[in-house]
């Protein structure tokens, strides 16, 4: 009868290895939270990849905000019976929307015509709804190559520059916000087609399609949403305070005869 084999003695696991994976991915994580600390998100491209997946997740078809924003726009235009004045594109920041100058300005002013005014003002009740807070406007204003010279506009580049701020104006008046407006003015350097042939003639067709502004329309940046989040919130509080009525505690009684009277208040001393 063969001799029982001795009992093998306990093997521990050894688990040192588990305090380089833990060290390797403390550093990974510290790696990509400094990746998300630097990087400047392309808020465009995150909205379609967004409405991508979705749409192949849910099955459905899934609009994107920035194509929402554009076929909202699309509808005023068509609905007001300007698309053949008015042009709305997308392109990798947001969307453009191109205003003919001929229809919306006389020529050589900055003064937008009366029968234009309908559909700027239906424009900007769209890009003042809610779900499009956090998206700046930029108006650009283009010139063809033509030079202007007048007491008022010097150059294209005056011309290009009020009619932008024109724009910009109307729509503050229509209550958009400044604060995340601006205006640009580009006079006859960012031409669409070439203003003139090989010959050195002009293409008519081509200088009334120059001639336009652009209104941009294009998401904040995360920085840029919140800074002007505080600034909304600053603006309610401000708007409140004002609001509200001072309240008097009552005083007891006798107290009144307590109080000093009233200062005369003495004209001030004007100096130069």
């Amino acid at each position: 009868m063969a001799a029982p084999e001795p009992p093998k003695p306990d093997i521990k696991e050894q688990e040192d290895w588990l305090v380089t994976y833990a060290d390797a991915i403390t550093l990974l994580m510290a790696f990509f939270v400094m990746l998300l600390t630097f990087a400047e998100y392309d808020i465009p491209a995150y909205q379609e990849a967004a409405a991508a997946i979705k749409e192949e997740v849910g099955g459905g078809v899934e609009v994107s905000e920035m194509q929402g924003l554009k076929m909202d726009v699309e509808d005023v235009v068509y609905n007001m019976q300007a698309d053949q004045v008015v042009n709305v594109e997308m392109d990798k920041d947001g969307i453009v929307i191109e205003l003919a100058s001929s229809a919306f300005y006389k020529p050589g002013s900055a003064e937008i015509r009366e029968q234009a005014m309908p559909v700027l003002e239906k424009i900007s009740q769209t890009l003042k709804a809610p779900k499009y807070l956090n998206y700046n406007i930029e108006i650009e204003g283009h010139t063809d190559d033509d030079p202007i010279n007048t007491a008022r506009f010097p150059s294209n580049w005056e011309l290009s520059a009020g009619r932008a701020a024109g724009c910009l104006r109307f729509l503050i008046e229509q209550e958009m916000d400044p604060e995340k407006m601006k205006a640009v003015a580009f006079a006859e350097t960012r031409p669409k087609v070439p203003n003139r042939d090989a010959e050195g003639n002009r293409i008519k067709e081509n200088q009334a399609i120059n001639r336009r502004v652009a209104i941009r329309v294009y998401p904040m940046s995360l920085k840029e949403s919140e800074a002007f989040g505080k600034k909304l919130d600053l603006k309610e509080m401000l708007k409140g305070e004002s609001k509200t009525p001072v309240e008097q505690k009552a005083l007891p009684s006798g107290a009144q005869q307590a109080l000093p009277p009233a200062e005369t208040p003495q004209p001030a001393t004007q100096t130069q």
